[in-house]
């Protein structure tokens, strides 16, 4: 394998800090932007470059989905493990107050994440909401942030994504003993939520995305 211009070393080590401190892979623009790139031309052909030197791969099935390798001899001293990022589609907006209606339909955005930092287990299905409201600000959780979600069936405890009652919200799941499970805010200024009719989990939060 051909060693890596310094250049690469830069732009490498640059997608795997920004990875780990954000929790999800740098757009190509936000990658021209570091480097004073002139064109994202530029940027893509360093990623070609360092895909064909083995360092940065695509992961097999998912479009747009890579992990940084270091293989032994690259000379690359910063890359040391692999780092697997997917994509995961964003579907619109949900309430993080009173439940109302979630948009839904096609993916309005996608967000680039790495596997270990958002808590996702591979081959689990995973899509992401933007949060609207302040019902969950002492779980962490405020206006304008992005949720990724999990489709598995909720433990207690857990913070989910829900249909209760034909309307969507972002509350922690509780399932008392012996009793039915209703959906409790973060919140003291808002109450919690018991289902009259139905609650139905539609995703598991697993972390919180402060920008995309």
């Amino acid at each position: 394998m051909n060693s890596l211009t310094l250049r690469q070393q830069e732009i490498l080590g640059f997608i795997r800090v920004y990875a780990r401190d954000q929790g999800y892979w740098p757009s190509i623009r936000d990658i021209q932007r570091h480097f004073g790139f002139k064109s994202t031309n530029a940027v893509a052909g360093h990623l070609i470059a360092l895909e064909r030197k083995g360092v940065l791969s695509r992961v097999p099935g998912q479009a747009r989905a890579y992990r940084i390798t270091g293989p032994a001899g690259s000379g690359v001293a910063s890359v040391d493990d692999e780092l697997e990022v997917v994509n995961i589609p964003v579907f619109g907006n949900i309430t993080a107050g009173f439940p109302e209606g979630v948009e839904s339909g096609n993916a309005i955005a996608q967000l680039q994440i790495d596997v270990e930092s958002a808590g996702l287990r591979r081959g689990q299905r995973s899509f992401a909401l933007r949060v609207r409201g302040e019902s969950m600000i002492d779980a962490g959780i405020q206006d304008g942030d992005t949720v990724v979600l999990e489709v598995r069936p909720p433990r207690n405890g857990d913070i989910v994504a829900a249909l209760i009652d034909g309307e969507t919200t972002l509350k922690r799941y509780l399932k008392p003993s012996g009793d039915r499970p209703f959906l409790k805010a973060e919140n003291t200024a808002f109450p919690s939520i018991h289902p009259v009719n139905e609650l139905i989990i539609q995703g598991v939060a697993t972390s919180v995305v402060r920008r995309l």
